[in-house]
């Protein structure tokens, strides 16, 4: 690593000391109350997933922390995104590290209606980190990589869409089209290009259309769910609104991975956000001009990058608007503090209820 200095071992320890702890008195205390709000989920669903959203949202926030406090800060610059972030969107964004996902965790968790509300596509290796509970517990969806899944994956995908996104009225959808990392997918999409005579991206890899078909037959402006719905509102609450397309911009084209998240040992630095919004309905329905769709919003990805890594800006006309106004995410300490409170003492309440019950059993067995 250029230019670290062996001084700052101890201070990177402490500071993974500190998120090891961090994750074993929250992730605990989410599954807890969670498991603990079962019952509400029958009598009065759409109070448990309300409070549910809260709590996710909150866990989320330690992410946010730990993006934060490493001085990995986000600048968002583009179309505004304030009209779509209380309607159905569906995130498309360029995938390259480990990084990425917590940097949205942190962008957004200064949007009060965005995290609660949120459903991510992630790959199906995701269930068995730390995190995976959570997801699971808040439904996202785990897609299971490889030509032999990729069927019967979609098709679960589609009903996971109907029966949940749909549902429990979830807003923010959010796909990585690449499927993987940059790192990963290069050659592939490299030796794809090849096959197909497509351009070779160095920035970006070739994107994949099959979730997001699939997202847009089954929740976009002509799919089925909404033909088949009865009433307005009905529809209203299965259609998509919006395509909100994520470039993420990490300094020199370096991106941050998630070692640099847990140890802090990269510099602090700034990365872009650049955000175009599409209404949903400019997206083609037919498969092929989908697709076409979908690879020129890549092309401009790769250009733009490109441009960015050359000059350190993204020029205006890329944004739909002309709008290259930048917004510097700006993190409430406060709010952190009432958080790490509220999950200590939690915690310690449910380590007091764990005991009791244990003495209580052991008081019956003896007696």
């Amino acid at each position: 690593m250029e230019g670290y200095n062996l001084f700052q071992i101890p201070r990177n320890i402490v500071r993974m000391s500190f998120i090891l702890i961090n994750n074993l008195y929250c992730i605990p205390t989410y599954v807890i109350w969670v498991l603990l709000l079962w019952p509400l989920k029958k009598l009065r669903p759409e109070l448990y997933w309300k409070i549910e959203g809260y709590l996710f949202h909150w866990l989320l926030a330690m992410v946010s922390l730990w993006c934060e406090s490493a001085g990995y800060r986000i600048v968002e610059t583009g179309d505004d995104i304030s009209e779509c972030l209380e309607e159905r969107t569906l995130i498309i964004a360029n995938h390259q590290s480990t990084a990425d996902v917590p940097m949205l965790f942190s962008c957004y968790n200064t949007r009060q209606k965005v995290l609660p509300n949120i459903m991510w596509i992630m790959d199906s290796l995701f269930k068995y980190t730390n995190f995976g509970v959570v997801s699971y517990l808040h439904q996202d969806f785990f897609i299971k990589s490889g030509k032999e899944n990729r069927d019967k994956a979609l098709q679960e995908l589609s009903h996971h869409l109907v029966d949940k996104y749909v549902i429990l009225e979830r807003k923010w959808l959010v796909l990585f089209p690449e499927g993987g990392f940059l790192r990963n997918r290069k050659a592939i999409s490299h030796k794809y290009a090849d096959k197909n005579n497509l351009p070779k991206f160095e920035n970006v890899s070739l994107p994949r259309l099959g979730a997001m078909k699939i997202i847009m037959n089954t929740v976009g402006p002509q799919s089925s769910v909404n033909n088949n719905s009865s009433s307005k509102s009905e529809f209203q609450r299965a259609h998509i609104e919006y395509v909100l397309d994520i470039t993420i911009a990490y300094p020199k084209g370096v991106p941050i991975n998630i070692t640099d998240i847990l140890f802090g040992t990269r510099a602090p630095c700034e990365t872009i956000f650049f955000y175009r919004v599409y209404r949903s309905t400019e997206v083609p329905e037919d498969s092929e001009a989908m697709t076409d769709w979908l690879f020129k919003r890549w092309a401009e990805k790769e250009n733009m990058l490109q441009t960015y890594y050359d000059t350190g800006i993204i020029p205006a006309h890329y944004s739909r608007t002309n709008n290259c106004e930048s917004r510097l995410v700006v993190q409430d300490y406060l709010k952190f503090l009432i958080l790490h409170l509220f999950f200590l003492f939690s915690s310690y309440f449910h380590v007091q209820m764990f005991i009791t019950a244990y003495q209580c059993c052991l008081y019956f067995w003896v007696y």
